[in-house]
Order: C-alpha cells, then structure tokens, then sequence
C-alpha cells in the first residue's frame, strides 16, 4: 500500500526517534551522570513526553530540543555546526509534520537526506534505513518529472543556432543511460567504502572490472597505486599514506580503488591499470589481505557480533579480525575486551602473519570524536583510540608487504566539535611523521572525472572530428573578437581546455572548482557531478541543440537543478530564483526572448550567486 508523503515524514521521524535516543542518553549520562534525566527535563516541555511509560519515551521534538539547548555543555565536542543547522532544520520538519502541513516530494527528500546525515553523524545503524526510503523517493520523483515533461515547450532553454556544419553536442555525445534517463541516484556519486566492503551499492563501485572502467586515473591517484604496488609487492613504496582534501575531494574513491586493485583480479580485467603496473616494475597485483575501517559504520557505544560469533568492542579487534578471522582476533582478545590499545608488538605479529595485507580506514575523525572525555564505551577511551593510530603505523613501518591508508579531513564541516578538532590534531601528527604526501584531483583533470562519468564515449571517429570543428570555431570566435571576451581565451592552451572539457565549457567548470569550492558543503568533484547530471538530464530531455553547454545554458528552473544550486546555501534562494534568474515568469528570461543571440542574463547570475553567498 502506498504511503502519502506525509506518511514518509512521520516514518522517518520515527527512525530517527530510534536512532538518537540511545546516543543522546549516552551523551547526557556522560555530562551529568546520575542527574541526566533532571538537566534533560529542563529542556522539555510537557507535551515533549509521551505517556506511556515513566521512562521516558521521548517524542522527536522532544529529543531535537534536548540537543539544541544542551548543545555547549554536552553536544558541541563531539558534532559540528553542520549537525547543529540539522537539528534546527528537522525542528521545523517536525513542527510542518505535527501541524498536517502538506510536504511535496522534493521535501521529503530534503528531510530524509537531514535525517539520514544527523544518524551517519552519530554513526547510527538506522541511517541505511532512511538511505533505503531515499531512494523509493527518488524514484517517485524520476515519475513525477516525467510528467512535468510535457511543459518543456514553454520553458525550453534560449538556445543558439549552430552556424553551418557544425553539430549539437547531442548528437557528438551521449550521456550514460542513467543520466540520460534520470534514472540516476546521487547516492550512486558518493563513493561508500563500507558498502562496497559488505558487497552492496552500485556496480560502478562494487565491481572492480566496473570500478576501473568509469574511473580516471589522475595524476595523485596513479602516484597512490605505484607506491601501493611496490609496497605490497615488497620493493618499495611508504607504509602509511594519509588522504587529506577538502569534502569530495577522492579519499573515498582513491580508498576503493587501492581496495579493488588488491582484490586478487587479474589485471587484464582492471581497464587502464597497465600504466601503473609498468611504472611499478609488477606484472600483476599481489593479492593482499585487506580490513575496512568505516567510521562512520562502527558505533563506539554497540559492540557488534562478527559471522562466526566473535564480539568485536574495537577498531583493533575489529582489524586483526578481518585480516584473520579468530586467529586474527585472538592476538588482540584481551585488549579489545578490556578497551585498550593491543600495542604495536601485537599488531607487528598480525601484519606479520597477514601480509600482504591492506588496511583502509575512512571516517576516523567521525568516529574518534564520539570517544571525547569518555571513558566507560565498548570502543575504549578516546586516549586508547588515539594510542592505537600510534602503534598501528609503527608496526606498518616495521612489517615489510604491509601498507596503512587513513583519510583525515581538511574542511571544518567533516571534523564536527571540539572532539573532532581534538582527534584531528592527533591523529594528523601521528601520521604526520612517517605518511607519505597525497594530491587529489585538480581542475583540469576534473574534466575528465566527470566527462567520463556522464557521457559515454563517442561511437565512431568521425565525431572526435565534429568535436573538434566545434572547439575550432569557439576559439575562432575568441581570437577574432578579443575584444569582447577575457584575454585567456585567446590564449591557445585555452583551445586545449575546450577540448578537454567537452562538451561542458570550461567556464562552467571554472565556476563551479574554484567558486563552489569555497562554500564548506560543496563537496567539489562530487558535488559537480551531482550538478551536473542534473543539468544534463534536463538539456537532454528538452532537446537542447547548443553547440557546448554554457553557464548559460544551466537550467534553473528545473527542480533538480534547483535543488543542486539551493541545497549548499543557508538563505532561501528558491523565490529568489524563480523571479530573478529563471523560472517561466524570470525577467532574465525575457531579456533573453528579446536578445536570443545574447543568453547574457541567464550566465551573470551565476557569479553573483556564489559571491552572495561568499560574502556572507
């Protein structure tokens, strides 16, 4: 029986209500011990308690308003600003939910998506749940803008009018079927190590074949597979490799190919792999044994049951099991148990034991934080935690064919509180002292990250050569009316960039990796694929005959690009939108009717928009 989007709000409030409880109880009794029912009163209102039992089976609201009033004494070490704008949004969604306030689709997912990130933050299990309801949503929306299809007409983009022989960038290249389609998840962009390690998600990630067929290999992603290969094959590289950029920057991904390219597959089924395999001296990768550590998918305060029975309380034990089953676990039992670090003889042992082994931890910041000022969780105290990264990279100095893998976070969203930036020092200097340098993705490889991704390849090699009449006639056009354009284009590496860029011009990508990628929830190369495929998708729907996609041919009245260009700003910019950069009554819109050879209007609000955003 299908569910009313109210119905979906209500459910996943519920989820939510399951998810908190248990770590806001925790968090109170750590802050106030005995007392922490009283201080927590304090907080509520009458109506915030449901009366079924004395034990307080607190509403939602009733939690939210815990978190937010208690947040400097209790909440602020360990979750960021971040989780504190989530806790205000999803007071409000359950305030519009209470009073019957009708939700449309794009709400629903808007606050399936807030719920979902406040459970990962606080790395409860109920998260995969309100994931599974996303994607339901998805789908129902991919219905709904199918329908909305049939008003294309009346708000198709201004397009200009390719001069002759020159052909569309529809009928050059073809976006991936799920792009094309609509049919795309954006969780299928955000690489999830833990999923692919418990064989879910998406093929694109969970197939190593798959894997290395849509992914390029950048400059800093190759430099990490070389030393990777001589490490485990035992003729060089360094032993611990830190990952540090900004959110979605290629930790994850970087973390998923090292994780597949060590999977025992042959490397005639690893596309493009054969250039690192050369420059690494190895005829084929090694076999290595690996262990997964996702911080965000292991809770502190929940010990878990392994297959075979085995409790696990530890990222330690956690480790030595997944190298080695219960022989693995039994050379950290005790240390696990008692909620210490096993030191680095007992992990010198297991490496020595496991090699070539492979160890991938993701997430760790999230995970350290909620370890702050405790010392009475599963996990071990936050001391132990950070006692165990010291002696994790000693013994993978020490163990020859073993190679460590940790991602750090460089931006202040994906560190949280005082716990986070607690755990973020530490570990930064212990891995600071022996971690090899990293450099992810830039700009200009970025094209092809997301080239790739969205379009599949052309057909035959006659539309490389429309391709290029296309970038030709662009830079034709620069160099004969300099005047009316910046200075760079004139410049013949700016041709190459065209060309590079393909079929997206290179001005839009400028805006979106270096303008977005000041905004602290922009996730750069996720976040432009995520933009992006929505803007293509819509172009491809509605027919879209340019010559290139140009900032001025992003369709923003179309709701899943607004909901890409809105969902990293504070403000409500949806009205904004709609009068003054694009919607079927916008006056950018006119302007553009009236001068269909300028498209001028439509292309300046995409400066200002994210310099607004920036000033403030």
């Amino acid at each position: 029986m299908s569910q009313t989007n109210h119905e979906r709000v209500g459910r996943a409030l519920e989820i939510l209500n399951k998810g908190l409880k248990p770590f806001i109880e925790r968090e109170m009794q750590a802050e106030y011990a005995d007392r922490w029912r009283q201080e927590a009163t304090k907080s509520l209102r009458d109506h915030h308690l449901s009366n079924e039992t004395e034990d307080a089976h607190l509403d939602t609201q009733g939690l939210l308003l815990i978190m937010w009033d208690q947040w400097q004494p209790v909440f602020r070490e360990i979750l960021g600003q971040a989780e504190r704008s989530l806790v205000s949004e999803l007071r409000e969604t359950r305030n519009r939910w209470a009073h019957q306030k009708s939700f449309s689709t794009d709400d629903v997912y808007r606050a399936l998506d807030s719920v979902q990130r406040l459970l990962t933050a606080i790395s409860a299990e109920e998260a995969r749940e309100i994931d599974r309801q996303k994607q339901e949503v998805l789908r129902i929306r991919f219905d709904e803008q199918a329908r909305r299809e049939t008003r294309k007409v009346a708000v198709a983009p201004i397009e200009g009018q390719p001069a002759m022989g020159l052909r569309p960038w529809r009928e050059v290249v073809t976006p991936h079927p799920d792009v094309a389609s609509g049919r795309y998840q954006q969780a299928e962009f955000a690489a999830d190590l833990g999923q692919v390690y418990r064989g879910e998600g998406v093929v694109e990630y969970r197939l190593p074949r798959d894997f290395f067929q849509r992914t390029f290999l950048t400059e800093g992603l190759r430099h990490l597979l070389t030393g990777a290969l001589q490490r485990l094959n035992g003729t060089g590289g360094d032993p611990v490799v830190e990952l540090q950029t900004n959110f979605g920057g290629g930790k994850t991904h970087s973390m998923l190919a090292l994780y597949h390219l060590f999977s025992g597959e042959r490397a005639s089924n690893l596309p493009g792999i054969e250039p690192i395999l050369v420059a690494a001296d190895v005829s084929q990768p090694p076999q290595a044994r690996r262990a997964v550590l996702v911080g965000t998918a292991l809770s502190p305060a929940q010990p878990h049951s392994t297959p075979d029975g085995t409790i696990i309380h530890t990222l330690w034990g956690e480790l030595a099991w997944q190298m080695l089953g219960r022989d693995g676990y039994s050379l950290v039992a005790e240390a696990d148990r008692l909620g210490v670090s096993p030191g680095s003889d007992a992990l010198r042992e297991l490496f020595t034991r496991a090699a070539p082994c492979l160890v991938l931890i993701d997430e760790w910041v999230a995970f350290a934080r909620q370890l702050y000022r405790k010392s009475d969780l599963p996990a071990g105290s936050f001391e132990a935690n950070m006692t165990f990264a010291q002696a994790l990279t000693e013994a993978a100095r020490a163990v020859p064919r073993t190679l460590v893998v940790a991602s750090i976070p460089a931006s202040d969203i994906e560190t949280g509180g005082e716990g986070g930036h607690e755990a973020l020092t530490r570990l930064r200097n212990t891995f600071g002292r022996i971690e090899s340098t990293w450099r992810p993705a830039s700009t200009e490889e970025g094209f092809e990250i997301v080239r790739r991704r969205l379009f599949q390849p052309p057909a035959d090699s006659t539309l490389f050569t429309a391709r290029d009449a296309v970038v030709k006639a662009f830079a034709d056009l620069y160099r004969n009316q300099s005047q009316e354009f910046p200075s760079v284009c004139r410049e013949a590496d700016y041709e190459r960039r065209v060309k590079a860029a393909y079929p997206i011009h290179p001005e839009l990508f400028d805006r979106l990796y270096n303008d977005w990628s000041s905004i602290d929830k922009f996730q750069r190369t996720r976040g432009v694929l995520r933009l992006m495929a929505a803007v293509i998708h819509t172009l491809w729907e509605r027919q879209d005959a340019s010559l290139l996609i140009l900032p001025a041919s992003v369709p923003m009245d179309a709701p899943r690009v607004q909901d890409e260009l809105t969902r990293y700003l504070d403000d409500p910019w949806m009205p904004v939108i709609e009068r003054d950069v694009d919607g079927p009554n916008s006056l950018p819109l006119r302007l553009d009717r009236e001068n269909a050879n300028l498209g001028v209007p439509s292309t300046l609000v995409l400066h200002p928009l994210f310099a607004i955003r920036i000033r403030a």
